[in-house]
């Protein structure tokens, strides 16, 4: 029988991932798959430290942290359509659960994929909530705080100051999340962090172990509170917080440190360079945004030919309206030109200096950059503009400070990723900058659902953990937005992703075979047979297996037969999932007929090996890619 290709239950290995970029690099120094670290030092020369003594930062249970940081999750994100807005359409995520098992789950189809990080971990002031510190057990110990098993054994709590680890507890917290995080962002990428004075000084330590010192670009200072200042201190009066910021790649990321020039891609000038800086061109049409029959017009060319937004088959439409467009060729922010083939394209200049309504923008950030002008009672103004009450969430950020991160940050059509979501501000910061510029960011809230305490205003208002706070602010907050920008100039209601996907952690769909030698070994093998939990539900295991096959959880599926079948076509067909049973010679001849690139099914779905390897077969003679579940 021909070898079956099986789509891996579990999250990216991380080790593998590390241990293939050495391989890489340094393919001298492998023995048999084995590292010799003999021979790497030969490699490396004088740049290895064998002192007992060096430079460095240790605490009681980094070895541990940085092992969990490598442990694929075999857990689960299972989709919630009924707290969900617009789940068909949307292209915004929020996840319910624990960061530490969703960022694994994410490595597969987000690798290098998001543009900007931005979180708010708790400080660890000794009062708020706090992540446990034994992570070996970080699915059961989530389905255990969640009430999805008997709550036995380790519980969520807060970090008191009395624990003799009480900076490291935070610190192991800390830095396998960071170090997910850093696989995530695009080789551009930035990450933001908020902090305070309480870990301010580990967290910069950790973050230069983990993203570099190299990749630093600043310490934001934002004050905080207005009037006389906070209490903090028995000696000062604290009216800051900081935010921490550093590139995935200092060489390619855009925000270069203090007093940055233009970078490579502003590669244009005109006579207003001096006002507006440098810009580079970006087509007008776009493919990526919602179709709007409003913005299908044609713009007339030099020599009186039409110019359309869509292009070789593909329908696209304009990222302007006729009017906002109007403005740009008066103004000087449109090109139309024809390009190497000699077809007319229509550009806007994107300057460096101002924006796309010639505001001014600042693009640098020096080692430490001041913001003024926003507090946490603004923050507070905000709920209560949403909630009606003052005190549905404390300490969140005000979701303006957010947004002018984002404009250092991120682009028009970028994916944010927020791993602390809080309250939604960042969801919040997203969807109001998008109304702005017309941009077509997207979202990815991770929040864990801490429960509200029963005497606070949340749970008096019917909110029992902290992710109904945040997914009901998203609804709140777009309503708002859409009622803020009726009818004003540029703003396309129905092009504005008011919606988001609900997925929440749990355990695996499927039966994962843990090799232990415990337990019944016949009972195991019966599980294997059809590895499928009975009590999954069939969409259930359609985003299981699209999350561990490395597809986006927002990709459209749609619904479609073959052969009497039914089946799940992604990428327009490029991919093709059947959960049915009794798959036969004839499905499989109809299913090579559409010609899809890859094909996924279940193990059982088939009567016995001989239909199996025919099935292999078949695929592999239609270059079809074959993997079974």
């Amino acid at each position: 029988m021909n070898k079956i290709n099986k789509v891996d239950l579990k999250s990216m290995n991380i080790k593998d991932e590390q241990i293939e970029k050495l391989k890489q690099s340094f393919p001298e120094v492998f023995n048999d798959e084995k590292i010799d670290l003999e021979k790497l030092k030969l490699s490396l020369g004088e740049n290895v430290d064998i002192g007992r003594e060096r430079y460095g930062m240790n605490w009681p249970g980094k070895t541990q942290a940085i092992k969990v940081a490598q442990l694929p999750s075999i857990a689960t994100l299972k989709p919630d359509e009924k707290s969900s807005v617009d789940f068909d359409t949307t292209q915004n995520l929020f996840i319910e659960g624990d960061n530490l098992e969703v960022l694994k789950l994410l490595q597969k189809s987000y690798f290098g994929k998001i543009k900007m990080i931005y979180i708010d971990p708790p400080y660890n002031t000794g009062k708020e909530f706090i992540y446990p510190d034994k992570y070996e057990e970080g699915l059961e110990t989530y389905l255990q705080f969640t009430g999805q098993i008997d709550a036995e054994g380790k519980k969520f709590s807060t970090n008191v100051e009395t624990d003799g680890r009480f900076h490291s507890k935070w610190m192991n917290m800390m830095w396998p999340r960071l170090f997910l995080a850093k696989n995530l962002l695009k080789d551009d990428g930035t990450i933001f962090i908020s902090i305070n004075d309480h870990e301010v000084g580990n967290l910069k330590k950790i973050c230069d172990e983990v993203f570099g010192e190299e990749n630093f670009l600043a310490q934001i200072v934002w004050l905080n509170k207005e009037g006389g200042g906070g209490s903090d201190s028995k000696n000062f009066k604290i009216k800051h917080e900081y935010i921490f910021c550093y590139a995935k790649n200092i060489e390619t990321n855009p925000i270069k440190g203090i007093e940055t020039e233009e970078n490579d891609s502003y590669s244009n000038q005109d006579e207003f360079v001096e006002e507006r800086g440098r810009y580079k061109l970006i087509k007008l049409n776009s493919f990526s945004i919602q179709y709007s029959k409003s913005l299908d017009y044609p713009i007339i060319a030099e020599d009186d030919s039409e110019i359309l937004p869509s292009e070789n088959g593909r329908r696209g439409c304009w990222r302007w309206s006729k009017k906002k467009l109007e403005w740009g060729i008066e103004n000087k922010f449109i090109i139309i030109r024809k390009n190497s083939d000699n077809i007319w394209n229509v550009y806007t200049k994107q300057y460096f200096k101002v924006d796309n309504e010639n505001n001014p923008i600042i693009r640098a950030l020096p080692p430490v950059a001041v913001i003024e002008k926003y507090s946490s009672t603004m923050a507070t103004k905000e709920m209560e503009s949403l909630f009606g009450k003052t005190k549905i969430f404390d300490y969140s950020k005000p979701y303006q400070l957010i947004r002018n991160i984002l404009l250092f940050g991120s682009d028009y059509n970028d994916i944010i990723l927020d791993f602390f979501a809080g309250s939604g501000t960042t969801a919040h910061a997203v969807m109001t900058l998008n109304a702005e510029d017309g941009g077509n960011r997207n979202f990815i809230m991770t929040q864990l659902p801490e429960l509200t305490p029963e005497d606070s205003e949340a749970y008096k208002a019917g909110f029992k953990d902290i992710t109904e706070i945040g997914e009901e602010r998203i609804r709140r907050a777009s309503k708002k937005i859409l009622e803020e920008n009726k009818g004003k100039e540029g703003f396309d209601a129905k092009k504005f992703d008011k919606g988001f996907r609900v997925f929440k952690l749990d355990k695996s769909n499927f039966s994962v075979w843990d090799g232990s030698s415990s337990g019944d070994i016949q009972k195991k093998l019966e599980l294997h047979v059809d590895n499928t939990d009975p009590k999954s539900k069939e969409e259930d295991i359609l985003y299981e297996v699209l999350v561990k096959a490395g597809f986006e959880l927002t990709e459209k599926v749609d619904e479609i037969k073959i052969d009497n079948k039914k089946v799940y076509s992604i990428q327009n067909g490029q991919l093709i999932i059947c959960l049915d049973k009794n798959l036969d010679k004839d499905f499989v001849k109809s299913l090579a007929e559409k010609k899809p690139k890859q094909f996924i099914c279940l193990n059982s779905s088939f009567k016995d090996d001989a239909d199996l390897t025919n099935t292999a077969k078949i695929l592999e003679n239609n270059q079809i890619e074959f993997r079974v579940i």
